[in-house]
């Protein structure tokens, strides 16, 4: 048995421990929990057969009494320096993957900072918000296929875009690659109908970061009036550690005011708005810090208004957040308002940029605050930017 020694000021602690699926030369994918620099294999430590396999699926369909159940087990083994030693691996050996098997993945629209940005620069003589914006949590469903973990390159994709100064549309590579910085919510346990806000603990099992990567030109072509399609679906990144929702209780906060009040399927007794902050950097270079903080609707509402209708969910759907954007030019999440539609380009050093070019990085990072002012740390979600190559029909 080994104690293990991580710095104090570690936001991989005994009050995070978050889930991957990981992979070591000769050894197949399979759970761990991070704890500093260092991954537990839970299938070692706890024999559990569930943790053997190569996605938290199984584990996240068991429900809430079996999370709290493990959790409890590797907190008590962390502290009491019970770890087997064969157990323990350093994150620098392992190769990380998708950590769940997407079953679905709807994206949301929920920073009135956001929407009412995009509004101004696509509606210049309208209201900002459309009349539905503050009844309901506007949403779009996604591709579950093109969901792939952090590190995975970006190919530029292709697709119709037609300019303001342009007759028709032409086919190529997307000259306006942008990103947008958000928080995904990972549902564990399954329901044939409605989830009311209040019910969210127990069928969503932890977070993670997302970057869901947005083509800008080819969107603003194809988008009425069905909304995105291409311009969204060609990769979605997502972090490879999902912060359990248990270890969040200590960042949950009130949304801000909500105005007019919800109609009460989208009503909670107490909100799980979350105070997670995160940064945005291109090319090394910080250029926003988003606040999740200022979202309008939170994940609760966003999964009721979701389930609503009687759509059912599924172990593994994701659905994020949309761009997160706060009321301050320095927490925009998304290119397309950091530099107000490509008219102020952002400095990167002694380069500037509008929109992504091939070879361009963007790193994605997040913490929130954890108990006796612990921070809770979800890693970083990255990508880089390839060219799109040719094109190959037949």
């Amino acid at each position: 048995m080994t104690h293990i020694d991580i710095p104090a000021n570690s936001e991989f602690g005994v009050d995070n421990l978050p889930y991957g699926v990981f992979s070591t030369p000769g050894m197949d994918a399979r759970v761990g929990v991070r704890y500093g620099d260092n991954v537990i294999d839970l299938a070692v430590a706890l024999g559990d057969p569930d943790f053997s396999l190569p996605s938290l699926n199984a584990f996240m369909a068991r429900g809430r009494n079996r999370w709290v159940e493990v959790r409890s087990s590797v907190t008590n083994m962390l502290v009491s320096g019970t770890t087997p030693a064969e157990a323990i691996v350093s994150v620098s050996d392992v190769t990380m993957h998708l950590p769940f098997e997407v079953a679905d993945y709807v994206d949301f629209y929920a920073s009135e900072h956001h929407a009412s940005n995009i509004g101004r620069l696509f509606r210049p003589d309208a209201e900002p918000l459309l009349p539905n914006w503050k009844h309901l949590p506007v949403a779009y469903h996604g591709r579950a296929g093109t969901v792939v973990v952090s590190g995975t390159d970006i190919t530029r994709p292709r697709g119709q875009r037609k300019a303001p100064d342009e007759g028709s549309p032409t086919f190529g590579p997307s000259r306006r690659l942008d990103i947008e910085a958000e928080m995904g919510f990972i549902v564990g346990v399954p329901a044939d109908g409605p989830i009311s806000p209040d019910r969210f603990s127990e069928h969503v099992f932890g977070a993670v970061i997302v970057n869901d990567w947005s083509a800008r030109d080819i969107q603003a072509w194809e988008y009425v009036p069905l909304g995105p399609n291409l311009g969204k679906s060609f990769a979605t990144s997502i972090s490879p550690w999902v912060v359990p929702l248990l270890a969040l209780e200590q960042a949950r906060v009130s949304t801000p005011v909500q105005d007019p009040e919800p109609l009460e399927h989208l009503r909670e007794s107490r909100s799980w708005a979350l105070d997670i902050d995160l940064t945005v950097a291109w090319n090394g270079h910080v250029v926003s810090r988003p606040p999740y903080s200022s979202m309008y609707w939170s994940p609760a509402q966003m999964l009721a208004h979701e389930t609503s209708n009687g759509a059912t969910s599924r172990t593994g759907d994701l659905f994020a957040s949309g761009t997160i954007s706060g009321p301050e030019k320095n927490q925009r999440g998304a290119f397309i308002e950091l530099t107000w539609g490509g008219k102020e380009p952002v400095s990167l050093g002694a380069d500037t940029r509008t929109f992504l070019e091939d070879g361009d990085e963007v790193v994605i990072a997040a913490s929130a605050p954890g108990p006796n002012g612990s921070r809770i740390g979800f890693g970083d979600v990255r990508g880089c930017i390839e060219p799109a190559g040719e094109l190959t029909v037949g």
